[in-house]
């Protein structure tokens, strides 16, 4: 398999720029010059972040296209223990389908990535299902999650994308066996994001090779298995995974890089890489990000990639 065949992007979290940061913390960068950052380091390719942080959809287009970035993917939570907000829900789905509409140009294909929105139960207890499955739903949550998510599968095919699943740190797909379950019951791809699944209680080596055929897209992170296991033995709240910085640069975490990329070549997937390393922005370090990120890039260089 060659370098070319997974395509290296980056995400605005990296940056200190997320859902939870966006609008919030003064520190988060602005928009163009974290765009700047993300090309001068060599990625192909950026996620969208929080709708409208990168710009509007009349704007976007021209600053990929001027920083020769493509958009990688944008993420998109559901509540799905609440259906009566589905519909609503599917109306701002279409307003994020159609700045993929706009920004559309080049590189493998943008993938609308589709996540459970949790609940203040789950927020508070991150990493605690695998063991404890009473967190979780039962047979009638998940018959409820499989008609929504069947719905919201309709929507992305009829405008032409293909969507994947992001098991989410604190939500209800989250542990490996929450994620077994949504295979069971959907059709949608997943996403596989090696800090997330870590977290969750899950091998990503083990990942790939288990759900490989499944597997649509990539958020590649590296995480310090001590701050992980610290958090869920607290009984933190989700975000302790960022206060704590539990995700670092690649390659000076505990998970085996290497060996996930390796078996993602040998299950020939073929698609967008993005790498992430979640962060709440730093004013004491404010350049730290852009350092990693460019560190980041020579890593998987380094790799082939």
């Amino acid at each position: 398999m060659t370098a070319e065949e997974m395509t290296v992007a980056n995400a605005p979290c990296s940056y200190g720029a997320f859902e939870i940061t966006v609008g919030v913390d003064p520190n988060v960068p602005p928009a163009l010059t974290l765009l700047d950052e993300v090309s001068e380091a060599g990625y192909s390719g950026i996620d969208l972040g929080p709708l409208g942080y990168l710009g509007s959809v009349d704007e976007l287009p021209a600053r990929l296209r001027d920083r020769g970035l493509a958009l990688a993917g944008g993420y998109f939570q559901i509540e799905f223990n609440d259906p009566a907000r589905l519909e609503d829900e599917l109306l701002e789905l279409d307003r994020l389908l159609d700045v993929f509409d706009a920004a559309a140009n080049g590189g493998p294909p943008a993938r609308p990535t589709l996540a459970d929105a949790g609940s203040e139960s789950r927020l508070a207890q991150p990493g605690r299902a695998q063991s404890d499955h009473s967190l979780g739903w039962d047979d009638t949550g998940w018959a409820r999650f499989a008609d929504s998510m069947a719905r919201v599968l309709e929507r992305c095919r009829a405008r032409g994308y293909e969507p994947t699943f992001h098991p989410h740190t604190a939500t209800y797909v989250e542990a490996p066996w929450e994620i077994e379950r949504l295979l069971s019951v959907t059709d949608v791809g997943v996403c596989l994001d090696t800090g997330h699944l870590l977290i969750g209680g899950g091998d990503p080596v083990q990942a790939v090779r288990d759900w490989g055929d499944r597997i649509n897209h990539v958020h590649l992170k590296d995480a310090k298995l001590d701050v992980i296991q610290g958090i869920v033995a607290d009984r933190a709240p989700v975000r302790a995974i960022w206060e704590r910085r539990a995700f670092c640069r690649l390659g000076t975490g505990d998970i085996p890089l290497a060996d996930v990329l390796e078996s993602l070549r040998a299950g020939q997937y073929r698609g967008w890489l993005v790498v992430e390393q979640d962060i709440f922005p730093d004013p004491a370090t404010p350049d730290q990000p852009v350092v990693d990120q460019q560190e980041n890039r020579e890593y998987l260089r380094a790799h082939g990639l």
